[in-house]
């Protein structure tokens, strides 16, 4: 059984209802026995850093979703804002990160975007895997909807599973062992969003 986890934040219903268009078994979960029977969890996340951060240190959930990740090596994929809560820190915010990867959150620089670019940066783009990351295996030249105004800098280029541009290049996707997490929306993304959670239900 897969757990999206429910800590009051997030795209809870369409990630729920894609996961079941492909097949995949899960629960929207905010009761600490449905993580705790979960073999794979999704971290979801939507708006403010800060504020995904309290609402999740807050829930009660996140001692029990940290035991399931660390000491039980059970997968855990970060959506969105939920991929940036995997970094130790974010300029949008003074809430300290889950820190389950090094690196921080930084806000797009307009002064290196060329002119008539916009932050937030919301369009389909297309995402280059890097290091062989197989969370997108079988998807022929991947191109996710985005929605941010930040993103990911990793300390070590290694954990950097996808990258894109929009300007310039940034991070798109990161990833170490079991712990992965995609600054795209997969449930906006039609096909390839479908093959990405499928790989992910299978392949971790």
């Amino acid at each position: 059984m897969l757990a999206i986890v429910n800590y009051g934040v997030g795209n809870l219903a369409s990630i729920f209802n894609m996961l079941k268009k492909i097949g995949v078994e899960s629960i929207i979960a905010d009761k600490p026995e449905q993580i705790a029977n979960a073999d794979k969890i999704i971290l979801p996340g939507i708006g403010a850093f800060d504020h995904c951060m309290q609402q999740f240190n807050q829930s009660g959930l996140r001692p029990l979703v940290e035991e399931k990740v660390f000491d039980k090596k059970t997968p855990v994929l970060g959506v969105c804002v939920g991929c940036q809560m995997l970094m130790e820190s974010s300029e949008e915010g003074n809430e300290p990160g889950l820190g389950w990867l090094k690196g921080k959150v930084v806000r797009f620089k307009k002064e290196q975007l060329p002119q008539g670019y916009k932050v937030p940066h919301m369009a389909w783009t297309d995402v280059q895997p890097v290091n062989n990351a197989i969370i997108y295996q079988n998807i022929a030249d991947p191109r996710f909807y985005f929605v941010h105004s930040f993103h990911i800098l990793a300390d070590d280029r290694s954990d950097v599973t996808g990258s894109s541009e929009y300007g310039y290049e940034f991070t798109a996707s990161v990833g170490r062992d079991h712990i992965q997490g995609v600054q795209f929306h997969p449930e906006k993304s039609h096909k390839f969003g479908m093959q990405l959670y499928s790989n992910y239900s299978k392949l971790f």
